[in-house]
């Protein structure tokens, strides 16, 4: 199968094959079935977070037993793992350093 590029805005969750507005930090080259794998994995992180959202309106569930919260990272980290994996040079530097990024944030404690 063919590979196209395809623009991924991880904020909107939103992958288009048009260039609009700053959709085009995230680039991939990909099947159309490897942009529905991710689609998918994105559609899992919205329902999760749609989910977390009304635990966050339960006083007595706590945040850190939540299932929603588990499941929205888990997606996130797969949907960055497969970004990362069909990317152009500069998405995958740019992954990398959102990873440097956090671990020197974690590292300063904050």
């Amino acid at each position: 199968m063919e590979k196209k590029k395809f623009y991924i805005n991880m904020g909107s969750q939103e992958i288009s094959q048009v260039k609009y507005g700053n959709n085009e930090e995230l680039v991939i080259y990909a099947t159309e079935n490897e942009a529905s794998m991710l689609r998918h994995k994105m559609a899992r992180m919205n329902d999760a977070d749609f989910r977390a959202f009304f635990r966050a309106h339960v006083p007595i569930m706590q945040y850190h037993n939540d299932e929603s919260n588990d499941d929205y990272d888990s997606n996130m980290t797969e949907a960055f793992q497969m970004i990362y994996n069909l990317g152009d040079e500069e998405t995958k530097r740019h992954i990398e350093n959102m990873g440097k990024t956090f671990i020197e944030c974690v590292q300063k404690g904050g």
